[in-house]
């Protein structure tokens, strides 16, 4: 059977793991409430309603088509592109492309930053196997201005991070909505966790310090995980809603 993501892909490592996509999820989540077109979610209502579960659905959708086969995949990405089509035709307006490859862009950076903070650096080879994954996504969705290799990503993302994000009322009310839906300490782990695998620029948006709290306890979870306590450390700082679906990430790669 072909997948649409190779069997030895490092992708599959990456995607396969629930921490790695809680910290894809967490720098996702930073750099998602900055983006220019974040009103076109305020508008459905959705997104300030259950910013945790609408975030989170879509981390887990991109997993599901990491791992589906190919044709399943490739309708998996017509169902995104049909569900925006409806937004669309609701508001009267058009996403533009841009907002799409932000979106894309963001999967891109945050598998590598989330890998290489948990596990261990990537080689070039690696790096092109993750942008080449998304470029894919993209190209199925029929993006125009695309990148064609990891080495222009890396150019198109510094411009996005200039171009493509502001601080505003949405940016202010998605964090507050964060912090009522997570409460204060996990909200806390939320914005720590953060400060790891950001870019400076969001970072600096954000006016996140560049400590954070997590360093200290990041060598101690990693060795939970050698003993197997890291699913009972997840139970402590997850909500109690999303332990089966973050149990559920875990993939026997």
């Amino acid at each position: 059977m072909e997948y649409f993501v190779a069997e030895h892909s490092v992708v599959r490592k990456i995607w396969g793991k629930g921490d790695t996509i809680l910290f894809i999820f967490a720098g996702a989540a930073a750099e998602f409430a900055l983006n220019k077109a974040v009103d076109w979610l305020y508008f459905t209502g959705k997104l300030p309603a259950d910013p945790i579960g609408r975030l989170f659905s879509t981390v887990c959708y991109a997993q599901q088509i990491v791992f589906a086969p190919k044709e399943d995949a490739l309708q998996a990405i017509d169902r995104i592109s049909a569900i925006h089509s409806s937004v669309e035709k609701m508001r009267q307006s058009q996403i533009p492309d841009w907002a799409y490859r932000d979106v894309l862009y963001m999967l891109i950076h945050y598998s590598i930053a989330a890998y290489e903070l948990l596990e261990q650096k990537l080689t070039a080879g690696e790096k092109d196997e993750v942008f080449d994954v998304f470029y894919r996504m993209g190209c199925r969705m029929k993006l125009t201005g695309l990148p064609t290799n990891y080495n222009e990503w890396t150019t198109s993302y510094e411009e996005h991070l200039k171009n493509d994000l502001q601080k505003s009322e949405y940016s202010i009310d998605l964090f507050k909505q964060y912090k009522k839906h997570l409460g204060s300490f996990r909200y806390l782990l939320l914005v720590e966790t953060q400060k790891l695998v950001v870019p400076d620029r969001v970072r600096k948006m954000l006016q996140l310090p560049q400590f954070s709290l997590v360093t200290m306890i990041l060598p101690l979870y990693k060795a939970s995980r050698r003993v197997k306590l890291d699913k009972t450390i997840r139970a402590l700082i997850l909500p109690t809603a999303y332990m089966a679906p973050i149990k559920a990430l875990d993939k026997a790669i």
